[in-house]
């Protein structure tokens, strides 16, 4: 059994302990005293916290998108082919003219594809609109819209069109992402030179993209640059025809979806907590400085 006397020594040193380790020392609230000016900065005080808490825990569950550029293949399992879809309209080249020749530097030539792809008659049959899809090579190539597989070739063909959509690779749906994966979209040349030849010469950029689960999409943006011209050879007017000549960007942008770790949501949280109070004590401590020196000057000059 311990006495009396030795459980208040040991009380004491207890207390002694606690005074030198606590850094929250806690004040008697007769010493303190409030006032209107810290009612209202305190008002403030939690409102500002609010809206910051309110604006780090929509940016914590919201994601972000994180873009990287790096020189490589992302695709290594696509056996070297990029799929391609193209849809366009030539309202005045009926549809037994219209073709699609492919060419590469592999040494592909094909005229006249016609697999995974139709032909719908515009214009009571007087016009065409060629949609397909179909593979390229990651080589140099090109591919192209034409009469060449025709059985008889027009004298005059009009090659005025209008593309619908032109894409490689896998659609991408996030609306996050802008990229140029259909910059030919919407290109209209219905009123250029019926009898001219159109060259697209495209830059194709390989793209990645990840989702917080990991999976990838792999797609392709490109760049265009076009010119329209009227060709002659020594024996007359070559016929024309829509080119779309590709070659490789080496560069592959992968765009990764993320989300901030709980570690920086929590870090940022204690940061709005702690830096608020302690800017709203600094200033409600100068104000009841500043008030009670003017106080001390007015009892001045009344004494």
């Amino acid at each position: 059994n311990h006495s009396p006397k030795t459980w208040n020594a040991a009380k004491k040193r207890v207390a002694f302990t606690a005074s030198w380790l606590d850094i929250y020392r806690k004040v008697p609230k007769d010493l303190t005293q409030p006032t209107y000016t810290g009612a209202f900065i305190s008002i403030c005080c939690c409102v500002f916290m609010l809206f910051l808490f309110l604006s780090e825990l929509t940016g914590f569950i919201a994601t972000e998108i994180v873009n990287e550029l790096y020189v490589d293949d992302p695709d290594k399992d696509s056996g070297g082919k990029i799929d391609v879809s193209l849809n366009i309209s030539l309202p005045n080249l009926h549809c037994d003219l219209v073709g699609l020749d492919i060419q590469d530097e592999m040494g592909r030539h094909e005229v006249g594809h016609i697999d995974n792809s139709m032909k719908i008659a515009l214009n009571n049959g007087q016009g065409c609109r060629f949609e397909g899809e179909f593979s390229i090579n990651k080589v140099p190539g090109n591919f192209h819209v034409s009469t060449h597989s025709a059985t008889a070739q027009p004298q005059n063909p009009d090659m005025t069109h209008l593309i619908h959509k032109l894409a490689f690779g896998e659609k991408l749906q996030v609306h996050t992402v802008q990229g140029a994966f259909n910059a030919l979209g919407g290109a209209n040349r219905l009123e250029s030179n019926a009898l001219a030849s159109h060259d697209y010469i495209l830059k194709i950029v390989p793209t990645v993209y990840e989702d917080l689960a990991g999976r990838q999409k792999f797609s392709y943006q490109y760049t265009v640059a076009n010119k329209e011209y009227v060709a002659y050879s020594h024996t007359g007017r070559i016929i024309p025809a829509i080119w779309f000549r590709y070659d490789l960007s080496p560069i592959t942008v992968k765009y990764t979806e993320r989300r901030q770790p709980l570690y920086r949501f929590i870090t940022s949280i204690c940061a709005i907590i702690g830096g608020t109070f302690t800017v709203a004590g600094i200033i409600d401590s100068c104000i009841f400085t500043a008030s009670e020196a003017w106080k001390k000057i007015q009892l001045g000059k009344l004494s």
